[in-house]
């Protein structure tokens, strides 16, 4: 049996493990997806052990993105972003991945957005904004990041080609003559509230929302009344899983298995606010 799994803590409510299954079932894999919570302190020795048992991947989440950096050998993508969250124990010596931008570009494709010359307003500056940011400009997106602090959108728009740094304040102005907005924050999550302006949206938009819980946020709502396109959290989750599977096996992902396995989880879930 393969065994693969998920390093984070806490990780008890994490949908991977139901979605990953029902991949391995579909595929007629005898496998297992695990989690595991490691303390900071034992996270080396916990990898090593991993690699040790066979375990054939891992996916890293929070606090452990960073972390795992100095432990694996990275690909270009995983280093310039500075952040892992998957890792191939396939080969001779663990490589760290970062599926997150993976996932948000085949979102958008998915959604038929060609983000080939797009002009992209990303709201956030931490990790997932970063790796989304990196991705969209490899694409050939010109990019405009947002910030509650504008200098930390500033400092990442120094990193990411063909980008600039703004506090939130300018987001009207942005979101004039944008093609895409992606939230990367967290806002939405615990409260019923947007990172961005209702008035500022328009139909012209495509706006994705990388939070999942509730699927619903307020701002897709608020884009919806808008009449712009939207893309909702559980699409870039979905499709990073994919990509993470994908590395580890050769297979093709059976994406639409994953896909109805992910929602159903979801759909069980209370949280959506009204």
């Amino acid at each position: 049996m393969d065994v693969y799994g998920l390093l984070g803590n806490p990780v008890g409510h994490s949908l991977s493990p139901s979605m990953h299954e029902a991949a391995y079932r579909e595929l007629g894999m005898d496998a297992r997806y695990v989690i595991f919570e490691p303390e900071a302190e034992s996270l080396r020795a916990a990898l090593q052990g991993a690699s040790a048992l066979g375990i054939k991947g891992l996916n890293v989440t929070i606090p452990f993105k960073q972390e795992v950096l100095t432990m694996v050998e990275l690909d270009e993508l995983a280093d310039r972003i500075g952040a892992v969250n998957t890792i191939d124990l396939t080969g001779d010596r663990p490589t760290g991945h970062n599926t997150d931008a993976v996932g948000a570009r085949r979102a958008l494709t998915d959604h038929a957005v060609d983000v080939d010359g797009a002009r992209a307003v990303v709201v956030g500056a931490g990790g997932a904004a970063r790796a989304i940011a990196f991705v969209l400009a490899d694409a050939g997106a010109t990019i405009h990041i947002a910030n509650r602090t504008k200098e930390r959108a500033e400092e990442l728009a120094t990193a990411v080609p063909k980008s600039t740094g703004h506090g939130l304040g300018d987001l009207p102005e942005l979101l004039e003559n944008a093609d895409v907005l992606i939230n990367a924050t967290s806002v939405g999550m615990e409260e019923d509230e947007s990172p961005v302006p209702a008035g500022a949206l328009n139909r012209h938009l495509t706006v994705m929302d990388i939070v999942y819980r509730p699927l619903e946020t307020r701002l897709l709502r608020d884009a919806e009344e808008a009449g712009a396109a939207t893309i909702d959290g559980a699409w870039m989750l979905l499709y990073q899983g994919v990509a993470a599977l994908e590395r580890w096996t050769g297979q093709d992902a059976p994406v639409e298995a994953m896909n109805e396995t992910l929602r159903a989880e979801l759909a069980g879930e209370s949280g959506a606010f009204k």
